[in-house]
């Protein structure tokens, strides 16, 4: 029960990474608040956790509205009065090559996967350096490593995570509040395969060091290391959890 007593919320929590990150954090002993813009799948993934609403609370709430992300978080802490996780995995990836890109998209991009962290960072770190304890995730890709043609605009999300994490990492750190990331490689979930092929898939897995898919519980248990005291030696790295593609 390595999350006994401790409140996390999770962003993204209906369906892949994110689902599997509550349920395992429901499984070590957390109460969880589960926000995600479709409903029917987060109350899903609550109900498999706590079927009673006692330990889970889901919010429906699109990650790019701050005024409902400041709310989440108050209602987290009027039901449990504290924050000690947090779990920024939210994000899209539709591929688009850079030349036929529009102003729009680049800015969902961005909104979605770079700005959503910025509020809610901004949302419950108050919270943690009052108590002197906390611990922040921040879920990026294994794609600012390499560099991914047709993904312009997510590999720039990503990267900024990533310097969001180091740099917030340095101005926190005094206050005994942990922040780090991971960077997952090609991860089997039910959305892949509106975008990736079974030629991509299979070229990717041949990149690898492991020659298996790499499951959304494999960066779940990334997460809960470094959401527990395990990890309180660490702040402002990044973790690849990718199966042995980049090594760094």
């Amino acid at each position: 029960m390595l999350l006994n007593n401790q409140i996390a919320i999770v962003t993204g929590a209906g369906t892949g990474i994110g689902q599997e990150v509550a349920r395992l954090f429901g499984e070590q002993g957390a109460r969880l608040l589960l926000l995600d813009r479709n409903a029917e799948a987060n109350q899903a993934t609550a109900d498999s956790i706590d079927p009673t609403g006692e330990r889970v609370i889901a919010t429906h709430a699109d990650v790019r509205d701050r005024p409902a992300l400041d709310a989440a978080v108050s209602r987290t802490m009027e039901r449990w009065g504290q924050v000690d996780v947090l779990v920024n995995n939210a994000g899209i990836y539709p591929r688009q090559e850079f030349l036929t890109m529009t102003e729009a998209q680049w800015d969902e991009m961005l909104d979605v996967n770079l700005k959503s962290m910025f509020h809610l960072q901004q949302a419950v770190l108050p919270r943690m350096i009052a108590r002197r304890r906390g611990k922040i995730v921040n879920i990026s890709s294994v794609t600012f490593h390499l560099g991914v043609a047709n993904l312009t605009h997510y590999v720039a999300s990503k990267g900024g995570v990533i310097g969001l994490t180091r740099s917030l990492a340095r101005e926190v750190g005094k206050h005994n509040v942990h922040i780090n990331c991971i960077t997952p490689g090609a991860i089997l979930v039910e959305a892949e395969k509106a975008f990736v092929s079974d030629e991509q898939v299979r070229a990717f897995v041949s990149e690898q060091s492991l020659e298996r898919r790499i499951l959304p519980v494999d960066v779940a248990r990334a997460a809960l290391f470094l959401s527990c005291e395990l990890s309180d030696g660490m702040t402002g790295q990044t973790l690849n959890v990718d199966g042995g593609w980049v090594m760094h």
